[in-house]
């Protein structure tokens, strides 16, 4: 069964991630940057927002550094550089992608990475803890705590959580600003 389930894994980040490939090649830089309104959040920040936190999460789930460093906030040029996980409204409205290019790399290395990976470990690997309960404060309040079990949060959860799942929430958002710069949707 644990090689049905990192078979699906792997198959479902591709076509996540293909949703966001396709997204970008149909955006531009005004599309992202657009702001509609004071506390409506850009694209750019959806964008950035998931990107940045695949990249960070890879740390928790396979003891990689990020790629996200000084050289890449020089290429990129978000408004602000960080993923805004722990930053209100107020200030994340004003994240703008300085270079769309140098984004769109940034985010097709970041995927990569995760899609190496993906093709490397095995099913027994899915299984590994990374967060015991009790959990700590700045977890115990996430999505993912509500999914771990009784041991806590494991590499399958982390991955269906923090990469699957919040790929999907961002993309919804990204489909519904798509319509208010006046792109369509991505999927049916």
């Amino acid at each position: 069964m644990s090689d049905l389930v990192l078979d699906s894994l792997r198959r479902r980040m591709r076509a996540v991630f293909s949703l966001y490939e396709d997204a970008t090649a149909t955006m531009n830089q005004q599309h992202v940057n657009y702001k509609e309104r004071d506390d409506v959040l850009p694209i750019a920040f959806s964008l950035f927002h998931i990107v940045n936190m695949i990249d960070a999460s890879l740390m928790l789930l396979n003891g990689k550094p990020p790629l996200w460093n000084d050289e890449w906030v020089a290429r990129v040029h978000p408004g602000i550089a960080d993923h805004g996980k722990h930053r209100t409204v107020e200030e994340m409205v004003h994240q703008q992608i300085g270079d769309y290019a140098a984004f769109k790399d940034y985010m097709s290395q970041v995927f990569a990475r995760v899609e190496q990976w993906l093709g490397e470990i095995s099913s027994s690997d899915l299984s590994r803890v990374i967060f015991a309960k009790p959990y700590p404060a700045q977890i115990a309040t996430t999505f993912s705590a509500r999914v771990g079990g009784e041991v806590g949060i494991t590499v399958l959860d982390g991955l269906e959580c923090w990469i699957y799942q919040h790929s999907l929430r961002h993309m919804g958002e990204i489909e519904y600003a798509r319509h208010l710069v006046g792109l369509r949707g991505i999927t049916s």
